[in-house]
């Protein structure tokens, strides 16, 4: 009979792409996870991966395999979270990750909601934008709270999707700006030669910034490039630029800024909830994302102009 931790094993090579990676992932060594994979082999009576000396990867049969354990340990997971449902009491650690603004915004309100349960353990990391749910798929954390620029986020065969949060584009810039004055109109055409601060190119939310100047045609501007939101944040606080940020940024509570709303439909993400079909139902996830349904009501109506999505 195969043994459920090697499958997850292999499960884990397959994502990872190499034995060191799958260890580092796991807390093993390598040479354990090395050694629990040829057990594998021997229980299957076939080969699984195809060695040299200086890769390691799948062989037809390990694919399939792969496909196999996959559901299995999806249906275990269901099970478990079946018993532990009809137990009732939210116990044991729920894992959560989420991007960088949103873990802000969310772990207050997450703070206050669940340390009522006190056989429940929350641990809430960071991660970079895209992770979250190939970590929630792998197993790693429970439920990853994600961004969606582009409405790509969906219900998949293994994973569920919540709507949280519609967020979009405002513009930030110092109290003592012009643009402060919310009874000055905002015109993009006007704001080319503002010293702009954005992250970097490639990221998220450096891509809506420039959706927004596409939108108005011409040239768009050049702006200086930070990483982090809160460092930008600061610096507009500090009179040094302008800036386009999505509003959820703005729970890091910084002093000094003056939000302006962009005219029309702005460019905006959105924020979902992401978790594993199969563990919804455990009281640990259940009572968590409810608890983050909870949080983003609170953040709608302190957060202007971001809104609760429509259910």
């Amino acid at each position: 009979m195969l043994e459920l931790r090697r499958l997850v094993l292999i499960c884990e090579f397959a994502r990872r792409g190499s034995i060191a990676a799958a260890a580092e992932s796991l807390g093993y060594s390598p040479s354990a996870v090395s050694q629990q994979l040829v057990a594998l082999e021997r229980e299957t009576g076939t080969a699984l991966i195809d060695r040299t000396a200086r890769s390691a990867e799948l062989t037809d049969a390990g694919r399939r395999l792969v496909l196999h354990a996959e559901r299995i340990l999806s249906m275990v997971e269901e099970a478990e979270s079946d018993l532990s449902a009809h137990a009732g009491t939210p116990a044991g650690r729920v894992v959560v990750t989420a991007f960088p603004t949103a873990a802000v915004a969310f772990a207050p309100a997450l703070a206050r909601s669940l340390r009522r349960h006190t056989e429940l353990t929350l641990r809430l990391g960071q991660s970079r934008s895209g992770r979250g749910m190939r970590e929630v798929q792998s197993g790693e954390v429970d439920i990853a709270l994600v961004d969606d620029w582009y409405g790509r986020v969906r219900d998949s065969e293994n994973l569920r999707v919540f709507r949280l949060l519609k967020d979009p584009l405002v513009l930030v810039v110092p109290r003592k700006h012009r643009l402060a004055d919310p009874e000055v109109p905002l015109d993009l055409r006007e704001l080319r030669d503002e010293p702009w601060m954005a992250t970097p190119d490639g990221e998220p939310s450096r891509l809506a910034v420039d959706r927004l100047f596409v939108d108005v045609g011409g040239t768009r501007p050049t702006p200086w490039e930070f990483e982090g939101l809160g460092t930008i944040l600061s610096l507009v606080a500090k009179g040094i630029g302008i800036a386009a940020v999505p509003a959820l940024a703005l729970a890091a509570g910084v002093r000094g800024l003056a939000v302006r709303e962009f005219p029309g439909n702005p460019v905006g993400r959105e924020v979902h909830a992401v978790a594993r079909g199969s563990s919804v139902h455990r009281p640990s996830v259940s009572v968590t994302l409810r608890a983050i349904h909870v949080a983003a009501r609170y953040i709608a109506a302190d957060l202007e102009p971001v809104s609760p999505a429509d259910r």
